[in-house]
């Protein structure tokens, strides 16, 4: 149901007495969301009261999913590139049962499915409970390099199950969401673009005020990502934008991006990109006229790395980071065995300094080309390139591809992501983690390939939209299992360790947790299987 009148949301705090009136009238069922009584039983349509009006969701498989929930006014005509306003409030009851539009984005084996619009800044809840439980919390931030995917991607109701409170989010992509352009800036000179990085800190500022509603404890929030989504978790662990709204953070390969590119930059490129789309005036009125399809279209810009914008980011994650100059928290960290295989075998690219619109590679790599692939996507000198050649010869590996796979997420994923371990274990709780299950379904590729990017997604969500079809056997859900209580354990205490798995952190002579099938075991040569040295992260 769409919005019926602008009403803001500080009304929220008078519901309280009027909610059992309130929803009766409506023909509603009200929930009891307080303390338990023995007369209270599930309801299978909840109806919740959050700011802005009352949703109905619904009960699947043991949760509740409350879906499609307006975090931020749709950002549209006047509201494009502008930082995410309040959403308006509704008369009646609002349906919460079906996904709202993803954003914008091309095509891709990441997106989701249609319908796709501008209006998109919605998020799901996922929870097991709707008593006033101050049970953990869990926002998951989707991947797709800043360009795709989507909320409706992952699945959160068996994570759920495991006793936390788990909300997906969408925000905005591509240009829409990381046009950096100085017609667009708040002033001549000033902060300009990462208006998806606003979105989702507008979405956590949303779970703060609202998520008791759903038995969720507002003062213990995990945030958690995989790929750009990771690297959204580390945008946020150093902006000063997010403080206080989150008390862990975990990263799931998204250690590929630490040093970010200066504004200028970004603005130089979003000028091209002004011109090329339609705008050859650069004004922020062409801009905003544009059709969605001139901006998804046109938008080649590099969006990963990011960029130092001055508002959300006033450095890069790596030099904050080292400095000690983030949010003090918990912090969960891990890759996968061979990061890099899906771009190279899988889908015939590499990611080069992060970029997933990639470098173009041999396809397959081979012999002839191995080095002026190294030089290409690395950009290294001829003496650089020699020297990773030596360190990894062909005749170590089975095939040029794991070969050129295996060196370029050395260099790209495992090792920054011991350096991050490195930095943060100095100043807070640090757990490291590596996917180690090689036999993993391939969710993404039409061939099998080792433990490579986004394999481990499938054993914290289900994924509905995925293009191939996996099934996790008995010792694949045993892992799976224990993976979803380690996620759980670290978003209830800021430890990823159960009854059934101690999990030791990276502290403690930099263990590293491998995470294979049925049980995950800990393991001390994360650096030497990665070459970090090598790299000058050993």
């Amino acid at each position: 149901m769409r919005t019926t009148h602008p009403r803001r949301a500080a009304l929220v705090g008078v519901w309280t007495a009027l909610t059992a009136l309130t929803l009766t009238a409506a023909g509603a069922q009200a929930v009891d969301t307080g303390p338990a009584t023995a007369s209270w039983s599930p309801p299978t349509a909840p109806i919740l009261r959050i700011e802005g009006g009352a949703v109905r969701g619904a009960a699947i498989s043991g949760v509740y999913e409350l879906l499609a929930l307006p975090y931020a006014a749709p950002p549209i005509g006047n509201l494009r590139w502008r930082p995410p306003q309040p959403p308006a409030g509704w008369d009646g009851v609002r349906d919460a049962t079906q996904f709202a539009s993803s954003c914008p984005q091309p095509t891709s084996p990441f997106a989701p499915p249609a319908p796709f619009s501008e209006d998109c800044l919605y998020l799901n809840v996922y929870t097991p409970s709707l008593r006033r439980d101050d049970r953990p919390v869990l926002v998951w931030i989707h991947g797709g390099g800043f360009t795709g995917d989507g909320a409706r991607n992952y699945d959160g109701s068996k994570l759920a199950a495991d006793g936390i409170v788990v909300v997906t989010i969408n925000y905005r992509l591509g240009a829409l969401g990381f046009l950096a352009h100085p017609a667009l800036a708040s002033r001549p000179g000033g902060p300009a673009g990462n208006y998806g990085l606003m979105d989702q800190v507008a979405a956590l500022r949303w779970v703060k005020r609202n998520i008791a509603q759903f038995g969720g404890d507002p003062h213990n929030v995990t945030i958690a990502g995989q790929s750009a989504g990771g690297v959204s978790v580390l945008d946020l662990l150093v902006s000063h934008r997010s403080r206080g709204l989150f008390q862990r953070a975990i990263v799931q390969s998204g250690a590929f991006a630490l040093t970010q590119r200066p504004l200028a930059d970004a603005e130089s490129a979003g000028e091209s990109f002004a011109s090329q789309a339609g705008c050859p005036d650069q004004s922020a009125r062409c801009l905003r006229a544009l059709p969605v399809d001139a901006l998804v279209n046109n938008f080649t810009a590099p969006v990963i790395p990011g960029y130092v914008d001055g508002d959300i980011l006033t450095e890069s994650i790596g030099s904050a980071l080292a400095a000690g100059r983030f949010a003090h928290v918990p912090l969960l960290n891990g890759v996968n065995h061979i990061e890099e295989l899906i771009f190279t075998a899988g889908l015939g690219v590499a990611v080069s300094g992060g970029t997933f619109v990639g470098v173009p590679v041999s396809r397959p790599v081979t012999p002839g080309g191995y080095t002026t692939d190294i030089a290409a996507v690395l950009d290294l000198s001829p003496e650089q390139t020699a020297a990773v050649a030596a360190e990894y010869p062909l005749s170590s590996y089975p095939s040029p591809d794991v070969a050129f796979a295996t060196l370029v997420s050395d260099a790209n994923f495992a090792c920054p992501a011991l350096q991050v371990d490195r930095w943060t274990s100095e100043r807070v709780p640090t757990f490291a983690y590596q996917f180690n299950d090689d036999n993993a379904p391939e969710r993404f590729a039409r061939v099998p390939l080792p433990a490579t990017h986004s394999s481990e997604l499938q054993y914290i969500f289900d994924q509905p939209n995925a293009p191939f079809p996996g099934t996790l056997d008995p010792d694949q859900q045993a892992l799976a299992a224990s993976m979803r209580a380690a996620w759980a354990s670290f978003a209830a205490n800021g430890d990823p360790s159960t009854p059934a798995l101690a999990w030791p952190s990276f502290s403690q002579g930099q263990a590293v947790m491998s995470l294979v099938p049925p049980l995950p075991q800990v393991w001390m040569g994360f650096s030497d299987a990665h070459h970090c040295s090598f790299w000058g992260a050993g």
